[in-house]
């Protein structure tokens, strides 16, 4: 009985710990579902000083634009929300293709690898150890949401 009463309060307080992140997503029903899951990822570089609401912008604007400029339908659509465009939403067009916390570490994978080709990386010396979520931070992002766009999605707040 004893187990199954430290269980249940483990799950209570996950869950509470939870929900101040969850209780200020304004755009979950909206962009994409309530997510099925979050995480917390504990960057290894700091905010960049220079990095504003308008930098943010325009960095998706960028990646927009290279998605729009591919010959082929796009295959998921980025862009950004929130007062300070700080919150990164990444949905993915076609049915299945980002349906799973699998599907969607693979999709930080790959932009990983092409963030670390970027002259910015390359000039920060940090393109040997930095992940696309470490590049979002020095920019100021503050939370990832990656989805389907249908049932499935997964929240990364960035610290």
């Amino acid at each position: 009985m004893r187990r199954v009463i430290v269980a249940a309060l483990a799950v209570i307080l996950a869950g509470a710990a939870l929900r101040p992140a969850l209780a200020n997503d304004t755009q979950a029903g909206y962009y994409y579902p309530k997510p099925k899951s979050t995480e917390t990822y504990q960057a290894r570089v700091a905010t960049l000083p220079d990095s504003d609401r308008s930098r943010r912008i325009g960095f998706v604007t960028g990646i927009a634009k290279e998605i729009a400029g591919k010959p082929y339908p796009a295959v998921y659509l980025i862009f950004a929300k929130g007062d300070e465009a700080d919150n990164l939403i990444i949905v993915g067009m076609s049915d299945g293709q980002l349906s799973t916390i699998y599907r969607a570490r693979a999709l930080l994978a790959t932009l990983t690898a092409s963030a670390r080709a970027t002259q910015f990386f390359q000039q920060n010396s940090i393109a040997e150890y930095a992940t696309f979520l470490d590049f979002l931070k020095l920019l100021g992002f503050k939370q990832v949401t990656i989805t389907d766009g249908v049932a499935f999605a997964h929240q990364i707040l960035i610290e």
